[in-house]
């Protein structure tokens, strides 16, 4: 080991969660280290988020297009598909990661490539891809934002079937003629809807009853509908027992509970994320290798004065833009804890500037399938769970003047959850074209405890589709 270097703080794993906290505690003047054993940027830039979404988009706009008259004519050809793939690659940066680097200098902070695992208190040690060991102390806070990769569940004959996880599916550059696809979540119906329209004969799995399980039952029912009427088949309440390839290149075959086969050129498995911390030293500061990180509102851990999570590794949330909120809590927390005796406490309190409340009270999620779906905090089963006295009001999205000019046709759905009580806003759900758009009206509604009767004076413009807040008011005033 060389000798150690100090910072004030260090700052293990270079995805969004990681450099917001880098950014926060940079602006805050403490000096901080980042260390990222594969690309600055993270799972989000270069196998998730970005490139999912640089796949989607051509999809959607296609979608919209054929909606919408004088247009939809010219429209009715396949993607281009080679054009799409250059597209994501633009927006991955071609896997490389010099951008984001480069911003980390200008900012003052120090990037450590290699694998990093914390080394006892304050502490961490990095091993380079050349051999070369580091020690860095850490005066204030170490920050652990490491994430998760994909799940692949141990079936007989998966692992030498070479699955697709998430980065495949992201990632791939030929068209598979047949895809299977093992999953409800996110991932199953973003890529279900991408590589349908790319050309792929597609076939969803779900264990579950339907896709989407943690948003309202009809965003996965609507999702579904579309996705079968795009030629993809929908199948629910299947298990996969086993999986046979023929060869490495070959058609990959899945064997259902009951025996039914099902054959397929490539295989997504879609079944969910764990935490990668199964070797980056929890066992040196009395924490167990593999599993998720557990925090308090500020994301410092529990025991660990210094040691704070961030992200997917803490479990809290695991979207990106929760984990860069996160990232933003923590880094102002670790800054109003380094100022040391005589400055302010840190507000931990419910919505304070060092809490991350939203992760619980008012979580957002986007999903850009076709067509898409947006909600933002408390389901209605989880706010009947939560013992809150709720009523969810309902409009045909579809019925709003803006939806019909929008596109013809135009099927989707809304919901606000209503607190009875307090007479605010738990949770809305939008499920359409366009919908995503929605979303953060209502995350204001929810987090600004906005009551409804001051609601009833945000007047929509007309003819937008956001006139469905006054059709909602008006369901609910009866």
């Amino acid at each position: 080991m060389t000798e150690a270097v100090e910072y004030d703080v260090v700052v293990l794993g270079g995805g969004p969660a990681g450099e917001n906290v880098v950014d926060r505690t940079r602006a805050a003047g403490l000096t901080t280290a980042l260390v990222e054993s594969e690309l600055v940027g993270g799972e989000c830039s270069y196998w998730a988020c970005i490139p999912s979404k640089a796949l989607l988009r051509p999809v959607l706009a296609r979608a919209d297009a054929r909606r919408v008259p004088g247009l939809a004519d010219s429209v009715r050809g396949p993607l281009d598909a080679e054009a799409v793939f250059a597209h994501r690659d633009y927006w991955t940066g071609h896997w490389k990661d010099d951008g984001q680097a480069d911003w980390l200098d200008s900012i003052g902070a120090h990037l450590y490539r290699g694998h990093g695992r914390l080394y006892g208190t304050r502490k961490v040690a990095v091993t380079s891809p050349e051999g070369v060991h580091h020690v860095l102390s850490a005066r204030y806070a170490v920050v652990v934002a490491t994430g998760t990769r994909a799940v692949v569940p141990d079936l007989p004959g998966l692992a030498g079937a070479g699955p697709w996880t998430s980065r495949e599916a992201t990632s791939a550059r030929q068209v598979p003629g047949r895809l299977l696809i093992v999953g409800g979540s996110v991932v199953a119906a973003e890529m279900a809807t991408a590589w349908q329209a790319l050309g792929s004969r597609v076939t969803v799995l779900v264990r579950g009853s339907g896709l989407l399980p943690r948003m309202e039952p009809f965003a996965g029912e609507l999702v579904a509908e579309a996705l079968t009427e795009a030629g993809a088949v929908v199948r629910t309440g299947v298990a996969v027992e086993a999986v046979v390839r023929d060869g490495p290149t070959g058609p990959v075959t899945v064997v259902l509970e009951g025996g039914e086969l099902l054959e397929g050129d490539e295989l997504l498995m879609a079944t969910g994320r764990a935490p990668r911390t199964e070797d980056i030293g929890l066992d040196t500061v009395g924490l167990t290798p593999g599993d998720w990180i557990g925090v308090d509102e500020s994301c410092r851990v529990p025991g660990h004065d210094w040691l704070y999570a961030v992200g997917d590794v803490n479990h809290r949330a695991l979207l990106t833009h929760q984990g860069k909120y996160q990232a933003r809590i923590a880094g102002a927390a670790i800054a109003a804890r380094a100022a040391g005796p005589g400055a302010p406490a840190p507000d931990t309190g419910r919505w304070g500037a060092h809490a991350a409340t939203a992760d619980t009270e008012a979580l957002t999620q986007a999903v850009f399938t076709d067509p898409e779906a947006a909600a933002v905090g408390l389901t209605l089963a989880e706010a009947e769970r939560a013992g809150h006295r709720v009523r969810a009001v309902d409009y045909d999205l579809g019925k709003v003047s803006g939806a019909g000019l929008y596109a013809d046709g135009y099927r989707g759905r809304a919901r606000m959850v209503v607190d009875l009580d307090r007479q605010v806003l738990l949770g809305a759900t939008f499920v359409g074209p366009g919908a995503a758009e929605l979303l953060h009206a209502a995350t204001v509604a929810v987090v600004g405890e906005v009551p409804l009767d001051r609601l009833w004076h945000a007047v929509p413009a007309f003819p937008t589709v956001s006139e469905v807040w006054l059709r909602l008011l008006e369901a609910y005033r009866g």
